[in-house]
């Protein structure tokens, strides 16, 4: 059993099935006649003995194609080892496709309904059309740089698919697969974070696979990515005046000056939604924590807010991590306005009668129903621009509240806890430039460090 072979992939003749069609020959294998005319034709290769799969069947996997016989020899020897030595046998019959699909079932109930949607749309979109088709034991790093490769190319100008099968299949995907819950995509090219963000996902499922003895290595693992982090810039008036000349961002995370910030608020300040804005620029809770707050959780005669959970993919989560669970203490100015704007909440509830939904939620539609997380940024997109200021993204108003946090002089570790980061040293790293800049009006806290309009016209 363990005897090198050589053997072709030469087929017999067609033959004619019942239906008058034309039918391929049989695969000749090691019974082609070329094989003993023709030293170079076909290749060498090896079946070994290996412990029966799930089924209780016996397995003799195959080994090959190789060059030589004293190749397929040696390869034999090393896999007839690790059998002896209780390692991995291959099955050769187990598809990427087919481990991943059982990998995702495995996964899913130890994951947040969110993080088990990214992995699925990570598989479906990108792994199971690019190389779901290749056996699990062939699997290589090289496949996987291909994949990644035309990942790169999608939705890119002029990219097109240029013959690639493997971006067509991509594209395919994209197009046919139903869109999953709370997932949209179709016009963004797919950047360095969001392929690394995929990555993790498959070194994941793979480091699964080597511990299952499914395979011995993980192809993955070898792959690195050179990504350089996206720190948050200033809109200084230089960059300003720059932004309004060319209608471009200077760096995909910008933060608002203090003033810009109490612009902005000042503006919105007669929106239905201006205390969520309001919370988000002083004190910087993430967009479905905000969504997901309860009001069982707010406490304003203490001035704290107890973030416990997420608002994401349609249902509540818990926080993005067990550091994002925290105690928020907050100024006395944003306790009023939380305050003033429950007293609205309960005057909405008497305007719906019957109609009105009690979601607990702190910030709800007019009926009471939980908002959408997407809508808090599509609507932050409005009024600032009614605003008349540099664009950020609403994300980026829990960056300018870090910021804010350090200038006015709150402690790192204070700031760092106030944002639910897992380390003082990312605060710090990501955050203490855009602070040394803002220091120029440095402030004693942030309630008196963002200038508001009505505390102005009232100290004139």
């Amino acid at each position: 059993m363990n005897k090198p072979y050589r053997a072709c992939s030469c087929r017999g003749p067609t033959t004619t099935g019942p239906d008058g069609r034309k039918r391929p020959g049989k695969l000749l294998g090691k019974s082609c006649p070329k094989l003993r005319t023709d030293s170079r034709h076909g290749a060498w290769y090896g079946r070994y003995e290996a412990p029966p799969g799930p089924d209780g069947k016996r397995r003799q996997p195959r080994i090959g194609p190789f060059d030589t016989e004293r190749e397929t020899a040696r390869a034999l020897t090393k896999a007839v080892g690790e059998v002896d030595a209780g390692m991995h046998a291959a099955d050769r019959k187990l598809t990427v496709s087919a481990y991943l699909a059982g990998w995702l079932d495995d996964v899913k109930p130890g994951l947040k309904p969110r993080t088990w949607l990214s992995y699925e749309e990570a598989c479906r979109l990108y792994f199971t059309p690019g190389i779901g088709h290749i056996k699990l034991a062939d699997l290589r790093d090289h496949h996987i740089r291909a994949l990644y490769a035309a990942m790169r190319k999608i939705n890119r100008p002029g990219a097109g698919d240029g013959g690639d099968e493997m971006l067509r299949r991509l594209l395919s995907a994209r197009r046919t697969i139903p869109h999953l819950p709370g997932r949209l995509w179709g016009t963004k090219a797919v950047g360095e974070a969001g392929i690394k963000r995929r990555h993790v996902v498959l070194v994941a499922a793979l480091n699964d696979a080597v511990e299952r003895r499914l395979i011995a290595v993980n192809p993955a693992g070898s792959i690195r990515f050179k990504l350089r982090k996206q720190r948050p810039l200033l809109w200084t008036e230089p960059r300003v005046q720059w932004w309004r000349e060319t209608g471009r961002k200077p760096a995909v995370v910008m933060v608002w000056s203090p003033a810009q910030a109490g612009q902005f608020l000042d503006s919105a300040e007669g929106d239905r939604l201006y205390a969520l804005y309001h919370l988000a620029a002083y004190w910087g809770p993430r967009r479905e924590e905000l969504a997901g707050l309860e009001w069982a959780d707010v406490d304003l005669r203490t001035r704290r807010l107890h973030i416990r959970q997420a608002q994401a993919a349609g249902e509540l989560d818990s926080t993005k991590s067990e550091d994002s669970d925290r105690v928020i203490t907050i100024d006395a100015g944003t306790a009023g306005v939380l305050k003033a704007w429950r007293d609205r909440q309960s005057f909405e509830a008497l305007e719906w009668g019957d109609a009105w939904q009690n979601s607990g939620r702190v910030f709800t539609r007019e009926d009471g129903t939980p908002l959408r997380p997407a809508y808090i940024s599509e609507h932050f997109g409005v009024l600032y621009r009614q605003a008349g200021l540099p664009p950020v993204r609403f994300h980026d108003l829990r960056h300018g509240s870090a910021s804010m946090l350090l200038a006015a002089g709150v402690d790192l570790k204070v700031v760092s806890e106030t944002m639910g980061h897992s380390t003082v040293a990312f605060t710090a790293d990501t955050y203490v430039t855009v602070a040394e800049e803002l220091s120029e009006a440095a402030a004693v806290a942030i309630e008196a460090f963002v200038p508001r309009r009505a505390r102005t016209e009232a100290a004139s």
